[in-house]
């Protein structure tokens, strides 16, 4: 069976979540607050909606700026992350999470374009 980071992942925001109950995903948001125990943070997305993710370790690192989350949402409407990316923005231009969001409306918008399911073939 393949690991949620061997398959495609639809990339989000906190308005897309509850279509994606119990599915694997992608999610950009920039770092707002982080729980004392490490296990727990919050990230705003470019609408400035606040997600809630949830680690099965505590953060092993100080945690700020923009991150890329891989991981399940859960049916409490939190993501379960997988693995975390710290997009570095000390090495060229900030990221821009307001255009990122409108990248993900013409995505969802146009399906055929970018599909996110894996067909069996044969």
């Amino acid at each position: 069976m393949a690991g949620i980071l061997d398959v495609p992942k639809p990339r989000i925001n906190c308005s897309m979540m509850s279509q994606h109950i119990n599915k694997p995903v992608c999610f950009v948001g920039r770092v707002d607050k982080v729980h004392p125990t490490g296990k727990t943070f919050s990230v705003i997305d470019g609408e400035g909606k606040t997600a809630t993710v949830d680690l099965n370790e505590p953060l092993a690192e100080e945690l700020s700026g923009v991150v890329e989350i891989i991981g399940m949402v859960s049916n409490k409407g939190t993501i379960m992350a997988s693995n975390y990316s710290i997009l570095r923005e000390d090495r060229g231009p900030s990221f821009d999470l307001e255009l990122y969001n409108e990248a993900l409306k013409v995505i969802q918008d146009f399906p055929q374009f970018y599909p996110f399911k894996v067909t069996a073939s044969g």
